[in-house]
């Protein structure tokens, strides 16, 4: 039995961990804390909110004295820490903001959890488990191995810099303090209520309003996919059965080209429509409401500064020692994805505010 702290609960794999935890744990309490920024959302935490053994704390992670008394009041055991600035193009305007809360929001964090679990009180049976990204390690060239949990950190943009320090420090107050912690490195996440900044979710809506779809250089930049659901279930097993001190690389086993994937979208897309025809008469912008192929809105826009080529992890560690597998393969992962968009069109118009909406067009365009 835990009791979990979950930072970044309203956000998008912060929420659907929070669903899955409280379904497949029904002995747990969760409170979820969450700043609600751009890409925070009440409304992602509508089946948790029916949940009487969930409480949401609207809170900032920096704010070290309310989580320090939320661990204490609420009897805490557990942090799952997803709680983080993760668009890459917003870091490289705004870098000062992913310091902030990548960075010194860990550390207030971490000081709390050492406060509260290693004091004179000691919680003996304690776990912050750090959710991070394989951006940490660099860019790979085509024939290079995926990067293991021991290989070299290169990180190259403000978001990717910004989770390596906060990694170090994470695996510092273990070595240091003696702080039972974990990490976990994964690959690009998809799915059910991601911010539409990402790609995925920003082509499904520009596709649906027939805008272009931007794709960054040629398109061909090589990221590995993993169904955010695998994910949750990848952290579960760390939290189950990982080793304190150890970090866990998970992966989709899935590397494709942005382009292939984009393709692939679009090819769901003009499906869907074909399946059902009631979606015309509700995105009569969409090419494949009049029966043309949604791929006609792809642009290729200049490169971002930067922009790492290929992004690959060995995630053999967890699956040899904690025995997990994917469960998603991304064809029923995108078509799941998009039919989730078209599904809840309220929660996405919600959260794309007119600021949002502002931004997209400075960045790609009307």
């Amino acid at each position: 039995m835990r009791s979990l702290l979950i930072t970044g609960a309203a956000g998008f794999i912060g929420s659907n961990f929070t669903d899955f935890w409280l379904r497949e744990h029904p002995n747990d309490r969760i409170v979820g804390l969450d700043t609600l920024s751009y890409a925070g959302n009440r409304a992602s935490l509508d089946e948790a909110h029916a949940n009487p053994r969930f409480r949401f704390v609207r809170g900032d992670i920096c704010d070290q004295t309310l989580v320090a008394s939320l661990l204490r009041d609420e009897r805490l055991d557990t942090i799952v820490h997803f709680a983080a600035e993760s668009h890459v193009d917003r870091s490289i305007v705004a870098p000062d903001v992913f310091v902030r809360t990548n960075v010194l929001g860990t550390h207030c964090l971490l000081e709390a959890a050492r406060a509260s679990w290693l004091g004179k009180n000691a919680v003996t049976t304690h776990r912050f488990h750090h959710v991070s990204t394989d951006e940490v390690f660099g860019s790979l060239t085509a024939a290079a191995l995926p990067s293991t949990e021991l290989s070299a950190y290169a990180p190259n943009s403000p978001y990717a810099a910004s989770k390596a320090a906060a990694d170090h420090l994470v695996r510092a107050y273990h070595r240091t303090y003696g702080l039972a912690t974990t990490i976990s490195n994964c690959s690009n996440n998809y799915g059910p209520r991601q911010f539409p900044e990402k790609l995925l979710p920003l082509a499904i809506v520009n596709m649906l309003h027939g805008k272009p779809l931007p794709i960054y250089g040629d398109g061909r930049n090589v990221r590995d996919w993993l169904h955010v659901s695998d994910h949750c279930r990848g952290i579960e097993v760390i939290l189950e059965r990982g080793i304190a001190g150890e970090t866990y690389n998970i992966g989709g086993r899935c590397e494709l080209e942005n382009l292939q994937v984009i393709n692939a979208l679009c090819a769901g897309m003009d499906d869907t429509f074909r399946e059902r025809p009631e979606l015309r008469s509700r995105f009569p912008e969409c090419p494949a409401a009049r029966g043309e192929p949604t791929a006609t809105l792809i642009r290729f826009v200049a490169d971002r500064p930067g922009h790492d080529r290929r992004y690959a992890i060995d995630c053999r560690k967890i699956e040899s020692e904690l025995r997990f597998t994917v469960n998603k393969d991304i064809d029923a992962g995108l078509r799941e994805t998009l039919h989730w968009y078209l599904d809840n069109e309220p929660w996405w118009r919600r959260v794309m505010d007119g600021t949002y909406r502002q931004w997209i067009q400075e960045q790609y365009g009307s």
